[in-house]
């Protein structure tokens, strides 16, 4: 008995760990009463950092999974990979959110942000459609008071109320579907799903009227039309290290319980009408997106709807329904995790010093702050899919799994959209090393910046170059749904 006790522990202990983080926030935050602002960051990132290492050490997953907590979770490598991307994610957003004003000092958004990284732990984990929903809202309700947390700015207010309705509203729906879905088959189990379906005698037309409003649940959780409409707004008006954690970790957490849910729940006859659902929605995702964003004056609007179109070279994996494909998304999600995280935390640092996310205001920005440019230019040349950075492996592989699957055209169309988002990546940087500066002033980068961008930019540079390993972690984490 004790034995099994000890590998139900283990299998979470990343998410009782971050408990553990929250708890000594909140303890210390009720005894400093604000007199060390900076020290309930560094606490979180130390906390996440141990959190990062003692579950790599301990907390690794059996071959094969396993089922555990009643059969509520599974602890296998899809689920630990995706735990140990939300856990950089948070880290790297709290280090962001230390110099932010009437962010960064505040108790309350640290244990937000832990709350929320904690609902999509679970969410990888999900093996039952209750604890699916139950992490997808443990998820999504921080991220709503974190979108509107700056209540003096009314556009972050505006943000988290469009947020909070649009979420709410898709969130109902799916929770609908799951209702059907259970009303049909008495089963609420992922895995028992696809035999319930067979033995309900459930119509193909019934079926994927129920996935379509599951869909509508996950399409809103990663953003992809017809479900966009909020990015935009809601990343620009909300802060910018809660926009960069909500364009990165949150979007994996969508696209980790649609992997698992879709290819766990719903294969054999429905999987080709849902799959080319799935492939018309990434076309029209990345094309609407990338076109778009070449308009944007807006830095943080421009990366909204960025973040669109890589939700769409992500569904192009998730379309070709093969361990490869999987493979790949999983690997391009930690990478545009990395990528991103670095374009948002010189946004923020940018936005910080002058005030502006303007684009034109980035001119001159490789004079006044070399380093910061540098970052910028590791994070944009790696979404937008350029040699040597990991953005470019990972849309070989995406586009890759997608020709070996037989569908050429969709890799066509996405490598066309990868080059017509290079053009607005590199007007940006373009501004920024090229354009005569507007000021003078040279742009301090704090300590905490300086740790966080080291890091990722870094890493966004290594994973291009010595792949390998970390193709490795993801192609044993697709393994598991094959």
């Amino acid at each position: 008995m004790s034995g099994i006790n000890s590998a139900m522990m283990l299998a979470i202990l990343p998410e009782l760990l971050i408990l553990l983080v929250a708890a000594a926030v909140l303890f210390v935050d009720l005894v400093e009463r604000g007199e060390h602002p900076r020290l309930l960051g560094w606490i979180t990132v130390a906390g996440l950092g141990v959190a990062f290492v003692a579950s790599l050490l301990y907390g690794r997953p059996p071959q094969d999974g396993a089922l555990v907590w009643g059969g509520m979770l599974r602890h296998d490598w899809l689920a630990f990979v995706f735990q140990m991307v939300f856990i950089v994610g948070a880290a790297a957003t709290a280090l962001f959110g230390m110099d932010v004003e009437n962010l960064g000092e505040r108790g309350e958004f640290y244990i937000l942000l832990l709350a929320s990284t904690l609902g999509m732990t679970l969410m990888a984990a999900a093996a039952d459609l209750v604890m699916l929903y139950l992490a997808i809202e443990t998820t999504s309700i921080p991220m709503y008071v974190l979108t509107g947390f700056l209540h003096a700015d009314r556009k972050s207010n505006e943000a988290g109320f469009k947020y909070l309705l649009f979420g709410a509203m898709s969130s109902a729906v799916m929770l609908y579907g799951f209702s059907l879905l259970y009303g049909f088959t008495g089963e609420t189990q992922l895995a028992a799903l696809p035999a319930a379906i067979s033995q309900s005698g459930m119509g193909l037309g019934v079926l994927l009227g129920i996935i379509s409003l599951i869909l509508v649940g996950f399409g809103f959780k990663t953003s992809v039309v017809p479900l966009h409409f909020w990015a935009p707004d809601v990343y620009q008006g909300a802060p910018t290290p809660v926009t960069g954690f909500l364009s990165t970790a949150s979007k994996a957490a969508g696209f980790a319980v649609l992997v698992r849910a879709f290819l766990v729940a719903f294969p054999g006859q429905s999987m080709p009408y849902w799959g080319a659902l799935l492939a018309a929605i990434s076309v029209a995702t990345m094309t609407l997106g990338n076109t778009l964003a070449l308009a944007q004056k807006d830095i943080k609007r421009m990366l909204a709807y960025s973040s669109i179109a890589h939700a769409g070279y992500i569904l192009v994996g998730v379309v070709a329904l093969t361990e490869l494909g999987i493979t790949g998304v999983v690997f391009y999600l930690g990478v545009y995790l990395l990528s991103n995280l670095t374009a948002f935390g010189v946004v923020a640092m940018v936005e910080k010093a002058d005030g502006t996310n303007e684009i034109a205001d980035y001119a001159g920005l490789g004079k006044r702050a070399p380093w910061l440019a540098l970052a910028l230019m590791f994070a944009l040349l790696s979404l937008s899919g350029t040699p040597p950075f990991g953005g470019f492996v990972g849309k070989a592989w995406l586009f890759g799994a997608a020709v070996k699957a037989n569908l050429v055209w969709l890799a066509i169309v996405g490598v066309l959209n990868s080059v017509v988002a290079m053009y607005y990546y590199l007007v940006v940087l373009k501004v920024a090393y090229f354009d005569p500066p507007r000021s003078e002033n040279k742009i301090a980068v704090s300590t905490s910046y300086t740790v966080g961008l080291t890091v990722l930019a870094a890493a966004v540079l290594l994973v291009g170059i010595a792949f390998a390993p970390w193709f490795a972690w993801a192609h044993q984490a697709a393994a598991v749904l094959f």
